[in-house]
């Protein structure tokens, strides 16, 4: 490979250059800063909050969608992400009860008011999210806050993946991307091509494949770290949340 290793200046390429943390960037006395820190947070547990609603509260998916966008809007108005005291529970645990108490608010209240003011309303792809959710496995009343916690890596590995193409196209290495994508990335194991048949389909040797796909997960490891990162306030939550997700050596 040609080029500096972006990921060198990594400690062994596995935290992320970046210390940046939404949940700290929401509570920023700089508005735009705010929403730039909201806007991540959300980007990162909406589809999993979608998709909880619809199963611990047997909510249709026209309602989960009201409830999730009004869910998400009271907490920019309100500043709710703001208020999370690390120590006392991951921030996804506090995510989720919080989410809890504004469903049972509102089925309490069965009202529907329309909400604005502060804040672009997001752009959210329900769609696409129930559609994911009618192609899971049936998940039983004791699993679903486990299966929230699934969904939310699950989300967080597919934010990691864009931001990997992203990064790839930027530099010039989209097939280095295409390699780890079409190998790494198979729906099933079966599914995969030989690094053979890689490197023929490329047009590049097979020892090229292997420098690629070592490449690509490093750089998505990081990626994931960098998002996961955004996502936790105090560097101890990060190191659990962290080998939670990527396993005991995470963090050394």
């Amino acid at each position: 490979m040609n080029g500096r290793d972006p990921d060198q200046d990594r400690p062994n390429g596995r935290f992320p250059a970046t210390r940046w943390s939404a949940v700290l960037g929401v509570r920023s006395a700089d508005r735009l800063e705010r929403g730039r820190a909201f806007e991540r947070i959300a980007a990162a547990y909406w589809k999993p909050a979608y998709a909880y609603v619809r199963l611990r509260w047997r909510a249709t998916d026209a309602e989960a969608e009201d409830l999730v966008q009004g869910f998400l809007t009271a907490a920019w108005e309100k500043e709710l992400f703001a208020r999370y005291e690390p120590g006392r529970a991951a921030f996804r645990t506090w995510f989720r009860l919080l989410l809890d108490g504004h469903v049972g608010n509102e089925r309490k209240a069965a009202r529907r008011q329309k909400r604005g003011g502060g804040i672009a309303p997001l752009s959210l792809d329900f769609a696409s999210a129930e559609s994911e959710l009618r192609g899971r496995e049936p998940v039983g009343e004791d699993q679903v806050e486990a299966f929230f916690d699934r969904e939310w890596v699950r989300q967080l590995f597919a934010l990691a993946v864009e931001d990997l193409r992203g990064a790839a196209a930027s530099a010039g290495r989209g097939a280095a991307f295409l390699a780890f994508e079409r190998f790494d990335l198979a729906d099933e194991p079966g599914q995969r091509p030989s690094y053979a048949a890689l490197a023929a389909d490329l047009g590049v040797p097979v020892t090229t494949i292997t420098n690629w796909l070592h490449q690509q997960r490093k750089q998505f490891r990081a990626a994931v770290l960098a998002r996961l990162r955004e996502l936790c306030m105090t560097d101890a939550e990060f190191r659990e949340e962290a080998r939670a997700i990527l396993g005991s050596d995470a963090c050394t």
